[in-house]
């Protein structure tokens, strides 16, 4: 009994020591890593040159993977870079089922470059950290394009401009038709940087102040004196033409070049001389078509909170079993994105010919999003407070008093207006409104990036789930494998399939003096209605996989010795087993 008192107490004793010397465990939040390799702030927006920085301290910090090449330069000189992640210690990068993430094709749309970044910061530093990051890199390859114009979202940054531009290029348009070339831009009266609203004081005006936010001008009730005129955007008339700011930078729209329904100038606002005739869309189109095995596609854009799908064209939809597919993504984000709607852009949006991601669905096959990022619910997280794409005035008036504390809007001053004599201008600053503030960007980024590798997993991955052999005598064999694909996506969309974008899948069954008679596939197990290859046999072509299913095929064969089933597919990768006799 005393021997087992003095054990105790010596153990007892033994216990601080021990404890004092074992290492403390840093608390690590959760979410993005608290020690990153490298140190990037998401509540903040990045110019080009702070974006390039971070992409190439990424691809520095971690060869094994991330690559950064540049697609080509702009208009303005500027590098498309463009990030490739990937576990490349794991199969060859460019033959892995492959998702493609870009942002600010309208330049902007600035948090859209954000969610990319984040997006590539994210993968690269949760390598080794996350089992899914790890799972994922080692199935999937990402190709992150942060900024498709980067010209004019410098411009945004640095040149004054509205919430709203510039949303197009950089390369001077005769907008107008007048012989001149962006001749009469918006002009900053007061030299704040923001380009506003002007006003001015007329007892025949339309509008008067809003009695709690009285810098905010709204039109007078039918039959009540107004107090105030509003005389359009801040500028003056340059070129003399008796109009303001009618010819500024651009104008043509790189969101409707697109080679899959594109429709010239008169009918599509927007449309430059042909599709693809704007350089850094058409470097971005080669790349994709050299890189089959991109499957799935998002673009960012803003604003409005918005999980948009094609076509762009009303009352026209895509194959019913490629709609399924986007049903079931887009309704996983919208439970992803609180406040977010998923929604068919013809029809429950605009018209668009020519866009983005009509030529990814039609063109190549691909499942693609776009994610008008920033929502008015996340003003108040109330449902009841949504008044269009950008919040009712009452919701960002209160917002940027109790929030912004006034920092979203310029007062009201007055300058001298050449044309018009003594005016004011004020309104809402170009940093405010289309973009959360800065407190909110990190969310955005977060929950979008969630939704996105969550469309990257349901990915095609083809497996040979099973292979049964039958000796039926005679030096007769017959081979039966399992094809399976357990994710959302099919290994080829029904739009691919019928437009022959991508090769068949392959099914192919080898072994050392192997004659292969016959080839059968089904989608039962009974082979009740097979269809038999006649040419080839050796080699099965599948139109795809279906998503979360399976594909049977059948082999008579003759010869004895192991062989080898094989699945190969563009979209979906590749897998096989080896059967020993």
């Amino acid at each position: 009994m005393y021997a087992r008192y003095t054990l105790l107490i010596v153990f007892l004793l033994a216990l601080p020591v021990a404890l004092a010397a074992a290492e403390p465990v840093p608390y690590q939040p959760q979410g993005a890593p608290a020690d990153p390799k490298v140190a990037a702030r998401w509540n903040k927006f990045h110019d080009y040159q702070e974006s390039v920085e971070i992409l190439q301290q990424l691809a520095k910090a971690f060869p094994k993977h991330a690559k950064l090449q540049s697609l080509g330069p702009t208009y303005g000189k500027r590098e498309m870079w463009l990030l490739t992640i990937s576990d490349f210690e794991h199969g060859d990068a460019d033959k892995k089922p492959a998702y493609w993430i870009d942002g600010a094709i309208h330049a902007n749309e600035i948090q859209a470059t954000e969610v990319v970044l984040y997006t590539a910061w994210y993968l690269c530093e949760m390598k080794g950290r996350s089992d899914f990051v790890d799972r994922l890199l080692k199935e999937r390859t990402f190709y992150l394009l942060p900024m498709m114009s980067p010209d004019s979202r410098d411009a945004h940054f640095y040149e004054p401009n509205t919430t709203h531009s510039p949303r197009g290029g950089q390369r001077p348009v005769d907008d107008d038709r007048d012989g001149l070339i962006d001749e009469d831009k918006p002009d900053d009266l007061n030299g704040d940087g923001h380009i506003t609203q002007m006003r001015v004081k007329d007892p025949n005006g339309r509008y008067k102040p809003h009695p709690e936010f009285p810098h905010l001008m709204v039109r007078v009730k039918e039959g009540e004196k107004g107090e105030y005129r509003l005389l359009g955007s801040e500028g003056i008339d340059n070129d003399g033409d008796g109009q303001v700011n009618e010819d500024g930078a651009g104008y043509y729209d790189p969101n409707r070049d697109w080679a899959w329904d594109w429709q010239p100038r008169y009918v599509q606002p927007g449309a430059h001389r042909y599709p693809f005739s704007l350089p850094e869309n058409r470097v971005v189109a080669e790349f994709i078509y050299q890189h089959p095995n991109i499957g799935g596609a998002q673009s960012y854009h803003n604003a409005g909170g918005m999980i948009l799908r094609g076509p762009g064209e009303k009352g026209r939809d895509y194959a019913a079993n490629d709609v399924a597919v986007y049903n079931t993504l887009g309704r996983q984000g919208e439970k992803l994105l609180p406040g977010y709607r998923y929604m068919h852009t013809g029809n429950d949006l605009y018209e668009v010919y020519g866009g983005e991601i009509d030529w990814w669905h039609e063109c190549r096959g691909v499942f693609c999003f776009t994610n008008e990022l920033f929502t008015p619910f996340n003003y108040f997280r109330s449902t009841d407070q949504h008044g269009g794409f950008f919040g009712s005035d009452e919701m960002q008036q209160t917002f940027n008093k109790y929030l912004l504390f006034d920092a979203g809007f310029v007062p009201w001053k007055e300058v001298d207006h050449p044309q018009y004599g003594k005016v004011e201008v004020g309104g809402a600053t170009r940093n405010w409104v289309r973009q959360p503030p800065s407190f909110l960007l990190e969310e955005e980024c977060h929950r979008n990036m969630a939704f996105t590798l969550y469309c990257a997993d349901q990915l095609p991955l083809v497996k040979v789930q099973k292979v049964e052999v039958q000796d039926l005598g005679g030096d007769l064999r017959q081979v039966t494998a399992i094809i399976e694909n357990d994710r959302v996506c099919p290994t080829r969309s029904a739009s691919d399939v019928r437009h022959k974008l991508t090769p068949p899948d392959e099914v192919r069954i080898q072994g050392e003096g192997l004659q292969v008679l016959t080839g059968l596939t089904s989608n039962e197990p009974f082979f009740l209605s097979p269809k038999e290859q006649k040419r080839h046999p050796e080699t099965i072509k599948l139109d795809a996989v279906p998503g979360r299913d399976v594909v049977y095929v059948r082999w008579l064969i003759k010869g004895p010795g192991n062989l080898k089933v094989e699945v190969q597919s563009i979209k979906g990768g590749s897998d096989q087993k080896t059967i020993e006799k």
